[in-house]
């Protein structure tokens, strides 16, 4: 059974005999495998499948590298990074083909680690006539390996503590570089909650919550009532929002109302380090929630998608957009209207795009009760993609295609120069 894989269950053997030696298993990346996740496509007999292959032919790097990404998929991350580990062993360098002539050669720089690590950047770019290269890049020494021919540079890493040590690597490497290179290293920091809270605070039209850091002997203090919270923290009472520092995806993210809920919180959560935030009621004058997420290609917007929600803490895949039609509609009609909603925050969002100077940037955001921009979270690495079931969802299609369309003539202006 996949539950009970252990990767020292099958040895790594690069040097096999040519006669026991498969053709090589072409690189997929994480598209295909989204795309049936949210299909409801259940991935276990392919996962069984492949594992079985690559006991075969473990010689197959780019079917390891496959394998993982389908276990990170069925929620078995552990596996898959251990799975990932063994492939990059032997190749650190895979290539998604693309419609062939590729127009455009676009170097990926990645380091080892799970799906939200580096932009999922084959997601938006399906079936396009962009060939990504996957590069991850050596510790200590980047660009160690020869660096295959290509003609723009993008450097998908995140901004996550265990990176910085390459990032601040790669912009020495990339100061000269040949080719023209997308969202700079120096750059990518700015995307970090606690960073990104304090390069945009004042940004004209634009409201984003200080994020302070809280250690837990500090909240704990609080929660006993040894101490106020106000007084722990300037401009931040409750109600607030906690998490552990490094959680991503909703993981142990909470509204704290009192201190009684706050020490039921600090039971439940094992982490030393916390975020904290003050809490902003962006209900509209129905009591429903919108987030929005937006796309910044070379500083213009774009819509990726609306979640309509009765919980503050939205995400799309549980804010019942595929089962309730009316939120679809509502959603069409913010697509359809984006252009509105752009002009109505030219000012917010030009900042951000001149703050952060990321090429290619997205933006989980919503709007306050006085019209402002509440910025939840900045990110290069969120998911776009346009993999919805077209019977649901018929209008996603042509917008983002726009999206596509921008990033692509974005990359051949730039490789045109």
């Amino acid at each position: 059974m996949i539950e009970e894989y252990a990767p020292s269950s099958i040895q790594m053997n690069s040097v096999l005999p040519d006669d026991c030696k498969m053709v090589e298993t072409p690189f997929i990346g994480l598209a295909p495998f989204l795309r049936s996740s949210i299909a409801g496509i259940d991935l276990r007999p392919y996962g069984q499948e492949m594992l079985q292959q690559a006991g075969e032919n473990a010689a197959d790097a780019p079917l390891w590298m496959n394998l993982s990404v389908l276990m990170q998929c069925l929620g078995q991350r552990d596996a898959g990074l251990s799975i990932q580990a063994l492939a990059l062993q032997q190749r650190r360098i895979y290539r998604l083909a693309a419609m062939q002539p590729a127009r455009v050669r676009l170097l990926m720089l990645s380091v080892p680690g799970d799906i939200s690590a580096n932009t999922p950047l084959d997601c938006l770019l399906e079936n396009s006539d962009v060939e990504l290269i996957y590069y991850y890049v050596s510790p200590g020494d980047p660009l160690a390996l020869p660096v295959p021919e290509h003609d723009a540079v993008f450097v998908a890493i995140s901004e996550a503590d265990e990176n910085r040590e390459a990032l601040s690597a790669l912009q020495r490497s990339l100061a000269h570089w040949p080719r023209p290179v997308i969202n700079a290293p120096q750059n990518i920091p700015a995307t970090g909650r606690e960073a990104a809270s304090k390069l945009l605070q004042n940004a004209p039209g634009l409201l984003i919550p200080p994020t302070l850091h809280a250690a837990r002997s500090v909240l704990t203090e609080t929660a006993a009532g040894r101490a106020r919270l106000s007084a722990q923290f300037a401009r931040c009472d409750y109600p607030v929002i906690v998490r552990p520092v490094g959680s991503h995806a909703g993981r142990d993210l909470a509204r704290i109302e009192n201190d009684e809920a706050l020490a039921a919180y600090l039971a439940g959560v094992r982490d030393d380090k916390f975020f904290l935030s003050p809490f902003i009621d962006y209900r509209g004058s129905d009591g429903m929630f919108r987030k929005f997420r937006v796309v910044l290609v070379d500083g213009k917007p774009f819509a990726s998608h609306m979640g309509v929600s009765s919980n503050w803490m939205i995400h799309y895949v549980n804010a019942g957009m595929y089962e309730d039609a009316a939120k679809r509609e509502e959603e069409s009609a913010f697509m359809e209207r984006f252009d509105d909603f752009a002009l109505r925050h030219r000012a917010a969002l030009g900042a951000i795009h001149r703050r952060t100077r990321l090429d290619y940037l997205c933006i989980d955001c919503a709007e306050t009760q006085d019209g402002r921009l509440l910025v939840f979270e900045i990110d290069h690495t969120m998911v776009v993609h346009a993999m919805d079931p077209e019977p649901l969802f018929p209008y996603k299609q042509v917008h983002m295609q726009k999206v596509q369309d921008a990033f692509r003539d974005f990359l051949f202006r730039l490789t045109r120069k």
